[in-house]
């Protein structure tokens, strides 16, 4: 909306930003066809939610940490999300840890090619690293005897808090340029 789309763009946007990730992670896993489109709730959901966010921007603008909030937490329940769907198709480690942050990510990555931004990710506060050091950390607790929700909680709230705490404090990445 910042970029004055019209209502049709806004939509599309709002698609690729809700499964641009998790379609990524279905066809890198051979899952066809991709998962959203076996759930019509999915969809309506978010009609429903790009449809609100259009009649109801300018409140939105108030909740704008409530907002960050829910982000962190999709972020952290993406991840596992993800990471889980490339276990069970049997992918190692290191896979399973990418695509849990694929899932997580790269729907905000498409969002942002699409207007012509660099992507969040490469650019703000600890947000994919966030993602892979949950996804280690569940990895091992996944391994381990304790019970499976309760490594699902984990990872999931490491993940938001490594993300709310970058935020917080401005935390990043060092950056890379030429001289």
């Amino acid at each position: 909306m910042e970029r004055k789309l019209d209502p049709f763009g806004t939509l599309i946007i709002s698609f690729v930003t809700a499964i641009g990730g998790g379609t990524i992670r279905d066809v890198l896993v051979g899952n066809f066809p991709v998962s959203w489109l076996h759930n019509d709730l999915t969809i309506l959901v978010i009609f429903f939610s790009a449809l609100a966010s259009m009649l109801f921007g300018s409140y939105l603008k108030q909740l704008t940490i409530s907002l960050f909030l829910f982000d962190a937490l999709g972020l952290g329940l993406f991840t596992i999300i993800g990471f889980e769907i490339a276990m069970e198709r049997g992918f190692s480690t290191g896979v399973c840890i990418a695509l849990g942050t694929i899932s997580a990510c790269f729907g905000g990555v498409m969002r942002d090619v699409l207007l012509n931004k660099v992507p969040l990710i490469f650019r703000k506060e600890i947000y994919a690293l966030a993602c892979i050091s949950g996804a280690i950390v569940y990895y091992f607790l996944y391994k381990s005897p304790l019970n499976r929700d309760v490594s699902r909680v984990i990872g999931i709230l490491l993940i938001f808090v490594i993300r709310v705490i970058a935020f917080r404090y401005k935390l990043s990445l060092p950056r890379i340029a030429l001289k």
